[in-house]
């Protein structure tokens, strides 16, 4: 299943980031658009924040609301290239009040 996932993990305690909110962004020519957004539940994760159908190859970027946590970044983006439209991207973020890491995941 193609699409855009993404989950936060609390590293710091140990435990999933719920409540985060979560605003996915494509770009067009200069510009981004909104194309999608949510808040991470229990499990700290957006099982779909994109389906397939509407995915398309170009540079997406997802802002993570964070400033509600114990967190020095009140605002985290994460800036990333689809080149196949027909994978699943998931993009997790370990966040810790200092720091935090990214990666695409499976």
């Amino acid at each position: 299943m193609s699409g855009i996932s993404t989950h936060v993990l609390d590293t710091a305690k140990g435990v999933p980031a719920r409540g985060i909110k979560v605003r996915l962004e494509a770009a067009f020519g200069d510009s981004w658009t909104e194309v999608a957004r949510g808040v991470t539940d229990d499990n700290g994760r957006i099982a779909q924040l994109l389906s397939g159908d509407a995915l398309n190859s170009g540079a997406y970027r997802l802002t993570f609301t964070v400033e509600a946590e114990d967190s020095f970044y009140p605002e985290i983006t994460v800036q990333f290239r689809v080149r196949d439209p027909e994978s699943h991207y998931h993009i997790p973020l370990l966040l810790s009040p200092y720091g935090y890491t990214t990666y695409r995941g499976s």
